[in-house]
């Protein structure tokens, strides 16, 4: 069983409710249809405006209690709330849907900023962030751990939010990247924060934050096996981890890849997608207190199907708990 048909097949198992904030977009209406024809979730799609509705006053109500001074009366929160992507964010912080799916034909900033207006950061996290889950028919490491199917799945983190992250928001985009491992995959995360250098091979200001970002989230998920700074053969290959970084807990054998800015996370992403072949999921937002997907503009109706699956496995571990709790 592939990657994606073990995604959906436990997103089923959930029986959630997923909101479409695009639901005029082609892509979208389609993947609403396969989304239902398969038994994923219960979808409810959103027209471009929305003009009446149950909750469109509870949704205006929400965005008004949460940023008073953004809103200047009853009237212009409901015309705030029409909005396709706030609405899909509100019913998601409401409780109405458990996720919300948007970005097929607006940017992510405008999904990022509708999502941390109604449902916000998660507890402890004031990093939002994204992974990608890259998805291989063959392991591309012999021995590579992460085996899903016969394949392999990495994370790739942050690859579509943060441009140069510090080292706390690195060790916090680390954070929800093992965490939602644990939920989207169901393995269990081995996390390398990757740089130019392999243990002192090299030095300067960049490879010091790499450092000082591994301190801050071995803090974070002291149970969590990490380390850095690591080259990216040393963290995915064992016989170079012998060489590199011999003892390392994280080198040979990680699963979750923590770029060391969104340059080198976008770009890896990108290259083993369309040079390796891997399939590509996501982006996958991290660290919201409840899940609201991004899409790419460029995204197919099966995107948006993976996308809606991922993000109903975050919720699942939100509603029903999860061993990722004690990351």
């Amino acid at each position: 069983m592939t990657f994606r048909e073990q995604l959906h097949r436990r997103a089923a198992a959930f029986g959630g409710r997923v909101v479409l904030a695009e639901g005029w977009d082609q892509r979208v209406q389609e993947a609403a249809r396969v989304i239902e024809h398969e038994g994923i979730a219960a979808v409810q799609t959103l027209p471009a405006t929305i003009t009446a509705g149950e909750h469109l006053d509870q949704v205006a109500e929400l965005l008004a209690a949460r940023k008073p001074e953004k809103v200047r009366d009853l009237a212009h929160a409901r015309a705030l709330a029409a909005d396709p992507l706030r609405f899909a964010a509100g019913l998601v912080a409401l409780g109405v849907v458990d996720a919300a799916v948007a970005g097929a034909t607006r940017p992510t900033a405008d999904v990022l900023r509708a999502a941390l207006w109604a449902i916000g950061p998660a507890d402890g996290i004031t990093t939002v962030s994204s992974a990608f889950y890259m998805a291989f028919d063959h392991s591309p490491i012999p021995n590579s751990r992460g085996s899903q199917g016969g394949g392999s799945v990495l994370t790739f983190t942050d690859c579509a939010v943060v441009p140069d992250p510090d080292p706390q928001q690195l060790a916090e985009i680390a954070w929800a990247a093992a965490r939602d491992r644990r939920l989207i995959v169901g393995d269990e995360a081995v996390v390398a924060f990757l740089s130019y250098s392999t243990h002192g091979s090299a030095g300067g200001p960049r490879v010091e934050k790499v450092r000082q970002g591994v301190e801050r989230f071995r803090e974070l998920a002291p149970g969590v096996p990490s380390d850095g700074e690591l080259q990216g053969d040393a963290a995915l290959v064992p016989e170079i981890a012998l060489r590199k970084a011999a003892g390392s807990p994280a080198a040979g054998k990680a699963n979750v890849l923590v770029f060391p800015d969104l340059d080198s996370g976008n770009i890896a992403y990108k290259l083993v997608q369309r040079l390796a072949g891997a399939s590509a999921t996501g982006p996958i937002v991290q660290g919201l207190a409840q899940p609201m997907a991004d899409l790419s503009r460029g995204a197919t109706a099966a995107d948006v199907v993976d996308v809606a699956a991922a993000a109903l496995l975050q919720a699942a571990g939100r509603v029903l708990g999860s061993p990722a709790e004690d990351v």
